[in-house]
């Protein structure tokens, strides 16, 4: 996996604080193990689900995957 995954996936759990895999993916639409695997850096993330999660969090792309810091 690349820097951007492992950077995605801190992201990730820190935009999703307290709430569980589970309850996030049936929030944004994605499967849980699609998710889990995301988070283990077992995965990259699809185009179509990092935009979900963006505009989910009203966060920029390049935030989550860490071209930019904000």
């Amino acid at each position: 996996m690349t820097q951007y995954s492992e950077t995605f996936a801190q992201n990730l759990r820190e935009l999703m604080g307290e709430m569980s895999v589970n309850e996030f993916s049936k929030r944004v639409g994605i499967p849980q193990p699609t998710l889990s695997r995301y988070l283990a850096c077992q995965r990259e993330i699809t185009l179509e689900n990092l935009i979900r999660i963006a505009d989910y969090f009203h966060e920029d792309i390049d935030y989550l995957i860490g071209r930019k810091s904000f």
